[in-house]
């Protein structure tokens, strides 16, 4: 575990190791077991669970930064030691985000933020079906790297109303990095994203490497960064 530079959070922990076998194309977990020769085999590391201690309340744990947790490879065993330790640490908040929705648990602990990564439509559709059902005090979806239109237009209303009835009280819009031509999302992707998440006043936290693209639009004149409100 340790700092990190993914904005939306203060600490990555992984406490489950090796080579994830989502194998997204992007993913830069896989690359770096590559050029390091890294074990690739999934397994589970506690120690790494030490270093919580030193956490300050009020800290942000992405938990699986360079692993898919809720696939088939990690064992009902290991995602159970992982949210018992999430209980130990009340003052902290955890959060979790998935392209396995369908293997969500029902219910989390209070201080679990729990999210989809949707990089399309479709993605984002199945996950508003699954991630519907889930009981967290904070759900989000994260569109990053966006690579696809979501919200189509006309649509807005419609995308609205979608994310109040899922409970969604969180969107994180990103890039593709290292961005490139053919990776980098069209501007009206990210403004009907914007503009139905304003009109239920959804907090939306744009990542940095947006910055050049939307830089003078008019609902991004600053970089909106924003964080849920999480109530006692």
């Amino acid at each position: 575990m340790g700092k990190t530079k993914i904005e939306w959070c203060t600490h990555t922990m992984n406490p489950i190791k090796g080579k994830c076998p989502m194998a997204c194309s992007y993913c830069y977990a896989r690359r770096m077991y590559d050029r390091f020769h890294w074990n690739p085999a999934i397994r589970e590391d506690v120690s790494v669970y030490d270093m919580l201690d030193s956490c300050k309340a009020g800290s942000k744990i992405f938990v699986g930064s360079t692993m898919e947790l809720f696939g088939e490879w990690v064992t009902p065993l290991m995602r159970s030691n992982m949210f018992h330790v999430c209980e130990l640490y009340p003052d902290l908040t955890f959060i979790f985000l998935t392209k396995q929705p369908q293997n969500l648990p029902i219910a989390f602990d209070d201080n679990c933020w729990v999210g989809v990564s949707c990089t399309n439509r479709q993605m984002w559709i199945d996950a508003q079906r699954h991630l519907s059902k889930v009981q967290a005090k904070v759900k989000f979806y994260s569109f990053e790297p966006l690579l696809g239109d979501v919200v189509g237009q006309m649509e807005t209303a419609y995308f609205r109303l979608a994310l109040e009835n899922a409970g969604i009280n969180w969107v994180i819009i990103g890039q593709q990095t290292p961005d490139k031509p053919e990776t980098t999302p069209k501007l009206e992707w990210i403004q009907r994203i914007v503009e139905a998440c304003d009109d239920g006043k959804i907090p939306v936290f744009l990542k940095n490497n947006l910055e050049y693209l939307i830089r003078g639009v008019d609902f991004s004149r600053q970089l909106r960064q924003q964080f849920p409100e999480v109530k006692s």
